[in-house]
């Protein structure tokens, strides 16, 4: 007898069937096919929640294959698989009661069933497979339903499971869920006083997808302001969505009873985070905040305070857009196309360039504290904002400040001319350009041209900033609903590169 079901594998899912054959002998459970510790202990789950339905453990000899033999199994989301197999196998339930469908949850002790991590992987699957239906648990439903085309399941307990595969009560199929969004995850842009220009530096950077880099003293909104970005981001397309939640759920984030995600996941890990919870790790291997950012935001609040070995290990997923985890036995690819947004203080104190207030650092730790960033890692933000102190007659005016639906307007407006631009390309946005297109989507006139020499003849821009101040720039017209490059829009994107923190 055989049941399919899968196991996660980095962010996905790879199929998995289970054999149990049941013959005379010495009662034994023999479960093979390279299971870890918690597969293995799923005989006793098993057999304690075969009790509560009142069926029988089959006192005989016992094997359980999951094939194929090399994938590692992982996890307890093998548990109502193999109950479900030992049952057919012991004629309990009929075989063709789940000859096209894959089956995949955790049992408890008393029957229930618990969700799993990676359901929407498992959906994914079973389309791309041609499998019509899957079996899930109830709390992991709405995810799987997000996938068109598969016939959804959701099953509370072992006896619902029974009941339907006899007959007696039919599961009702759950439609395709409602969309969710990230719960907490924006602030409004009209929560922020002033900062006039740190404000269109935000909306440049959204709507071009650029990574984005704000300084400034204590206290003048930095953090704030790095909290409305996704309330100013266009939305995920269906696609974007589907891959989204395809991670959070393979990473156990993803809320119960959730959808589609249709917000950009914005992910704010503390700054003791180490480099494995950066950019992912660990045995298996997991994926790491910035894949959990992927199509979304990565703040790093407080940049110096992380650990320099481990922003050094976000150059390189940050510039391709992915980062391959190998190990002796597999390697493993995670996405990682983010918009890195941080937020630095200019000195340990913060106030070094606050006329309001007096710098009490010392000029050798103010060089310390300069020299925990890279230049490489600085040279990959396409934005640098200064966030000066406020004004008190704005902090304390009555001006509604504009709102975030407005500014979300104008980036869409942008992001479409990109779209079209870009029909049939592999590049989302302008961030995503190659230095090989640059020629063909960010020509540059004479003018543009003797600005930039100017600035990398002062030794103000590297290789690497030329191009992304034209990409930059490239934002910057799209915004004003130009489609020409001209030289006030490199200026602009000049202004933003924030040269001064070198």
């Amino acid at each position: 007898m055989s049941i399919r079901s899968a196991a996660i594998i980095g962010i996905e899912a790879h199929p998995v069937d289970i054999e149990t054959d049941i013959s005379f002998g010495i009662h034994a459970f023999t479960l093979v096919g390279l299971p870890d510790v918690s597969v293995r202990e799923s005989k006793e789950r098993i057999r304690a929640a075969l009790r509560r339905v009142n069926l029988p453990f089959p006192r005989t000899r016992i094997t359980v294959n999951l094939a194929p033999a090399n994938v590692k199994k992982q996890g307890p989301v093998f548990d109502l698989p193999i109950a479900i197999s030992l049952l057919c196998a012991s004629g309990e339930l009929p075989q063709e009661a789940f000859a096209d469908t894959i089956i995949i949850g955790e049992l408890s002790l008393d029957g229930t069933i618990r969700r799993v991590p990676g359901v929407l992987a498992v959906a994914l699957l079973a389309r791309k497979a041609g499998i019509t239906s899957i079996l899930v648990p109830e709390g992991n439903a709405s995810e799987a339903a997000a996938v068109r085309g598969i016939t959804v399941f959701p099953a509370r307990h072992l006896a619902d499971v029974i009941d339907h595969a006899r007959g007696i009560r039919p599961i009702i199929p759950r439609e395709m869920s409602a969309e969710a969004r990230l719960i907490g995850a924006g602030v409004d842009l009209n929560c922020v006083r002033g900062q006039e220009a740190a404000k269109r530096g935000l909306e440049i950077a959204a709507a071009g997808s650029h990574n984005l880099l704000l300084k400034g003293p204590p206290g003048t909104g930095k953090t704030l302001l790095a909290r409305t970005l996704p309330t100013i981001l266009p939305p995920l397309s269906e696609d974007e969505s589907v891959e989204a939640t395809a991670i959070a759920s393979v990473a156990g984030v993803l809320p119960e009873g959730a959808g589609l995600l249709t917000e950009r996941p914005f992910r704010s890990p503390h700054h003791s985070a180490s480099a494995a919870a950066l950019v992912g790790g660990g045995n298996p291997p997991r994926p790491g905040e910035v894949t959990l950012a992927h199509r979304g935001v990565l703040f790093l609040d407080e940049l110096p305070e992380f650990s320099k070995h481990c922003l050094d290990h976000l150059r390189q997923p940050l510039e391709d857009g992915s980062i391959t985890i190998s190990r002796a036995s597999s390697s493993i690819r995670f996405p990682s196309r983010c918009m890195l947004v941080a937020a630095m203080n200019p000195c340990p104190c913060g106030f070094a360039d606050d006329p309001g207030n007096r710098c009490t650092c010392a000029e050798r730790s103010r060089a310390q504290y300069a020299r925990k960033l890279s230049g490489p890692l600085l040279d990959r933000f396409d934005l640098v904002i200064s966030v000066p102190a406020i004004e008190s007659d704005k902090l304390l005016g009555t001006d509604l400040p504009e709102g975030s639906e407005f500014v979300r307007a104008r980036v869409l407006a942008a992001r479409m001319i990109q779209s079209e631009r870009y029909k049939g390309t592999p590049y989302p946005a302008n961030a995503d350009l190659p230095a090989s297109v640059l020629e063909q989507f960010c020509p540059l006139d004479p003018e543009s041209k003797n600005l930039l020499r100017s600035a990398l003849d002062a030794g103000h821009l590297s290789a690497r900033g030329l191009s992304r101040i034209r990409k930059v720039a490239r934002t910057v017209a799209d915004l004003s609903g130009e489609s020409i490059l001209q030289v006030h829009h490199v200026a602009e994107a000049l202004r933003f590169r924030g040269t001064v923190i070198r």
